[in-house]
């Protein structure tokens, strides 16, 4: 039984991989130019928002789902935000060097700032009250008004970019099958708006089955949920998020995957855990439970947080190898921290 949910959950990580390197880049890259958005800020918002689905939906299944989840869902949030920081981030660096406009990336930085402290502070007592996911959405708002107006208040450019491919609908190497059956679903790439409606409903699908499979893992091999939430499950819902900046960074638009990077995580802890929680909390009252592992993985958060920042006023708004190794190694470091816990 473990075997096989086992394979069935790296089935599920692949075929989320797959959605966003097929079908969502291609579908994000003609909408965010109909609404003339600038790369940083397709990035923070509709690449964001949409490579962040899984943890929003793995979120709203663990909270909804019978009995005590929670940490399934703010664990794999707060994981996901620690590997978007280091290894997205770090693994973009290595594709490919890049400038970064100061402008965005400071923005981006402050209010991922200031949703890690609001995190941090919030669940200090162990537990989330409806107010507090109320002042999380309310900065959200902020963040996203702030994207759209960003580029008139502060004047800046686009840096250079790669024209981006259209999806392969006649695969080879050992992940045909998977990209067969996705190419059968999905419509033409012409029509890029039902294509893109289409990836978030496979996403949130595969979450779903995402979660289940979290909670009969953990209760196989006796680990805690917010272990697996924080390490397995967080890496496989970012997994779109990593293709999705390592695509962009190779085509030489390294402020948008930064962007993509650190906008994921504003949504994934101001939307990922404000909405479900709010959700709930407006059907049944109550607070939610916000206790174990999280605290101190949330306080590595904020490290991780300063640490990127120190690395960009050292390399002066560069990323490159050295960024990239030292954001990867951080990422080791925090998984092997972790496992010696158990």
């Amino acid at each position: 039984m473990i075997i096989l949910s086992i394979l069935a959950l790296l089935a599920c990580f692949i075929l989320l991989a797959r959605v966003v390197d097929l079908f969502f880049i291609s579908s994000l890259d003609k909408i965010s130019k109909d609404l003339r958005l600038s790369s940083d800020a397709a990035g923070a918002t509709l690449m964001a928002v949409g490579s962040s689905a899984p943890e929003l939906f793995v979120a709203l299944f663990a909270v909804i789902k019978p009995g005590e989840h929670q940490a399934i869902g703010i664990g794999s949030i707060v994981g996901s935000a620690i590997f978007n920081l280091l290894v997205i981030v770090g693994a973009s660096a290595l594709v490919r060097k890049a400038t970064l406009t100061k402008s965005p990336v400071i923005r981006d930085l402050i209010f991922y700032s200031l949703s890690v402290a609001l995190l941090v502070v919030f669940i200090w007592d162990g537990k989330l009250e409806m107010w507090e996911t109320g002042v999380f959405l309310a900065v959200y708002v902020l963040y996203v008004i702030s994207v759209v107006y960003w580029r008139k208040w502060f004047k800046y450019e686009d840096n250079q970019r790669d024209e981006e491919e259209e999806p392969d609908c006649n695969p080879k190497g050992i992940l045909a099958p998977f990209d067969h059956v996705l190419c059968f679903i999905f419509p033409k790439p012409k029509r890029y708006y039902l294509v893109f409606f289409v990836s978030i409903v496979l996403i949130a699908a595969l979450s779903w089955v995402l979660v289940e499979l979290a909670v009969v893992i953990s209760h196989e091999l006796n680990i805690p949920e917010a272990i697996i939430a924080l390490t397995v499950l967080a890496i496989g819902t970012s997994i779109p998020d990593l293709f999705s900046s390592l695509i962009v960074a190779r085509q030489g638009r390294g402020d948008m995957a930064v962007s993509n990077a650190i906008g994921s995580n504003i949504f994934d802890i101001l939307v990922g855990l404000g909405f479900p929680f709010i959700l709930v909390m407006l059907i049944s009252g109550g607070t939610i439970e916000a206790g174990g592992n999280l605290l101190g993985s949330s306080l590595i958060l904020s490290g991780s947080v300063l640490l990127l920042i120190v690395l960009l006023l050292v390399q002066r708004w560069k990323v490159g190898k050295l960024t990239g190794i030292v954001l990867l190694l951080a990422y080791l470091a925090y998984v092997l921290y972790e496992i010696l816990k158990l």
